[in-house]
Order: structure tokens, then sequence, then C-alpha cells
């Protein structure tokens, strides 16, 4: 069977930097945070009362009234950057064949908001009955599923939820269909909305969550330094769309970068504790996978949750499958950790790294931890420099990781 290339022609994102790439990556080369206080009626209620959220995305601007009201918040996210994403790559959906076209899409938590709404309506309300659409706003795989109806999409359709990794595996497994022709085009990605109340407590009783930078909220995540104290949940969408190359080509697409490696394992020792062998492994598969060297990338986009042992696994991971000059960033330091869109989101900093030949920081990396010693691109992104080759991690609760490694087409 012939592998065929894999080509990424369309970006699509919502984050709390930035609404469309162009501006979302300005945004990170700027330092600039989307993390900040909540102003939520349960705020009082919380000990961590600092998120990463979406302020500028208003579901009527995108969808009708109706057909929002049918939606969690995750779904309206998913298909807005699957329409970026779409109108990126210039595509026609009227002249493809969409049984060769399909979608694969991460989320953590599915429909958060939706779920929880039906817990207060019960136990606190007191109701009777729920909303009609409960279920349907709620199922893990409503994103994907409205994704696949709202385009007219016939080919596979699956939800991933690997946690953080999620959209990472979205991305790979996707990669994977079209290398052995099962299609010519997929959107992959992931979309994520947990800001609900219960969630945010939940995670509190995991203590990950980090203290809140009195001086200044906006820098309350901070990877890779002394001080850091934890992760900030964050919430948003990436959506890419992937294709054949020689089709691409052909159609003369613009093409942000060949996807050439895919790696993804499991710990295997721990459910929540990262391991530096389980990291290392999915490195080491997606170099053996795009049969590149270490020393061939320009740049790794870190997993960089911020918490203390993450951070350092991390670190000790990169620097026994790849050494120590490699640049690297966590772009978390300014969206916070969107969990099962993390990935994509991620992803998408990466394609426009390609795109601008930059490299984006490592925010309010002021105090450098003597065991993180690797080149975090503190607080100032890099312009004007080589970027051919990026690596993206991501590591994930259970265990399971997903590497992505692209490269320029030159």
């Amino acid at each position: 069977m012939t592998v065929r290339r894999v080509a990424v022609t369309g970006l699509g994102v919502l984050s709390p930097v930035g609404n469309d790439p162009k501006t979302f990556f300005a945004n990170l080369m700027a330092g600039r945070s989307g993390i900040k206080r909540m102003e939520t009626d349960f705020v009082d209620s919380l000990d961590c009362k600092i998120a990463a959220y979406i302020n500028d995305y208003d579901p009527l601007d995108h969808f009708v009234k109706n057909k929002a009201a049918t939606m969690d918040r995750v779904t309206q996210f998913a298909v807005s950057a699957s329409q970026q994403a779409i109108n990126d790559a210039g595509l026609n959906l009227e002249a493809e064949d969409l049984e060769r076209f399909g979608v694969y899409l991460g989320t953590g938590m599915g429909g958060a908001a939706s779920i929880e709404e039906g817990y207060i309506r019960l136990y606190k309300e007191q109701a009777r009955r729920l909303k009609p659409f409960t279920v349907l706003m709620a199922m893990n795989n409503a994103a994907s599923a409205q994704v696949a109806l709202d385009f007219g999409i016939t080919g596979p359709d699956l939800t991933f939820c690997t946690a953080c990794s999620s959209s990472s595996v979205a991305i790979g497994e996707a990669v994977k269909q079209i290398r052995h022709g099962y299609t010519d085009v997929m959107l992959a990605g992931g979309s994520e909305a947990l800001l609900t109340f219960g969630t945010i407590k939940a995670w509190e009783a995991l203590r990950t969550l980090a203290d809140e930078d009195e001086a200044n909220p906006s820098a309350s995540c901070k990877p890779f330094s002394a001080n850091r104290s934890g992760l900030v949940l964050g919430e948003g969408a990436g959506m890419v769309v992937l294709e054949d190359m020689d089709r691409a080509i052909a159609r003369g697409a613009k093409i942000y970068a060949e996807v050439i490696g895919y790696g993804s394992s499991n710990d295997s020792t721990h459910i929540t504790q990262p391991s530096i062998e389980g990291q290392a492994r999915a490195m080491r598969k997606a170099l053996k996978d795009a049969n590149i060297n270490a020393d061939q990338l320009d740049y790794i986009n870190a997993h960089g949750t911020g918490t203390k042992l993450n951070d350092i696994t991390e670190t000790n991971a990169i620097k026994q499958v790849c050494g120590n000059k490699i640049p690297v960033s966590s772009t978390k330091s300014m969206h916070g950790h969107l969990m099962g869109a993390a990935g994509a989101v991620e992803f998408v900093a990466c394609m426009m790294a390609i795109e601008e030949q930059a490299l984006p920081p490592t925010a309010h990396l002021l105090e450098p931890d003597p065991e993180c010693d690797l080149d975090y691109i503190p607080n100032v992104g890099r312009k004007n420099v080589k970027v051919n080759t990026i690596m993206s991690n991501s590591f994930a609760f259970g265990g399971t990781s997903g590497v992505l490694i692209a490269k320029k087409i030159i």
C-alpha cells in the first residue's frame, strides 16, 4: 500500500487570547495572557478564582437562536472553529466527495455545562423534568457529530477522549486515515468548555490549580518557573484541515506544513503522575514515524502545564530524547490549559510559528527553576528565526501521550 503524505491546509482557533489564527499568534508572540479573575456568580464559592475564558464569543454571531439553544458551549466552539478551518482551506464542500471526508475530534469533558445544568435543575431546583435536549447536548460525541451534520460530512466521525492529549491524538489518528487511503480530507482537532462550578471544584480537590498571582492575575500560570504553583483551566477549540498532499498541491491550496510524525503511548505507571519514560517513548515514536533525528527539530511546543511534577518530568524526557539545544516553550502560560482542546490549539500555534518564522515565548518565566534547564524562550518571542520542523507534546491523566511532528514544505 502506498503511504500518502499529509498536508495541513486550513486552521481554525477559538482561544482566550484570540479567535482567529493570526490574532491568536500575535498575542502569543507579544506575551499577552488571557488568564484573569473570574466574574461569575459562583466565584466567591471557589478557592481558585482565576481561569482563561473566551469573553468575546457570542454564539448568536454564529448560529440562529433556536439552534444555539440546542448545543452546549463545547459544540458551539467546535463548529465555529471548523468553519474557520474550512474557510481558511478554501474548500468548496458542494464539490467534495463527502464520503471521503472525515471528522476526528478530541474532548476531555464533553458537554460539561449541560450536565451541570441538569444536576442543578434536578437536585437544587427539584425540577421534575429536564430539557429535552439534555442528553444530546451532554454526550461526549455531540461536538464531532454536530460538525459532521452541519457540513454534511459522511466519512468517519469519531470522538477521542484521552484527557489532555485528546485533540493531539485526534489529529494523529486523522493523519493515519489519509496516509493509508481511507479518506482524502479530515477535519481534526478538539474543543473544551469546562469552566463550570462543579468542574472547577473537582479540579480544586486535585490540588493542581495555580495560586492567583495577586499582583498580576494574568501571570498566574508560570511553567518551568521556580515559583510555579499549578495549571490554570481554560476553554477553547482548535481545528485543522488535513489533506492528501497530492490533492492539496493539485488544487493549489496553501500548505502550512506536512505532518510527518505521530507518536502515541501509555505510561502504564500511575493515573495522574507523569512518567519520564512514557513521555520519552511517545517522542521517540513520533521521531521514528517522521524518519528524522531530534537535532532536525527547530522548536518544541511543550505540554508545560505549570505543575511542579509535570514540568520537571517533561524537561527530563525532552533532554533524554532531544538533548538540551532545541528551543522549547509553553503557550499555556498565556491561554491556560484547554484540556481536551490543548493539543490542537497548540498545534495551530506551531503551524503559525512555521508560517511566521517566529517562536512564541513561555510567559512569566522570571525565576527559572534550576531543575528545568532548557531554552524555554523566556518572556519574549523570537522573530526572524528558522522554524522548519516542529514537535508538539501532549501528555495526560491516564498516561496517554500524543506527540505530533510537522515540517515546512520547502
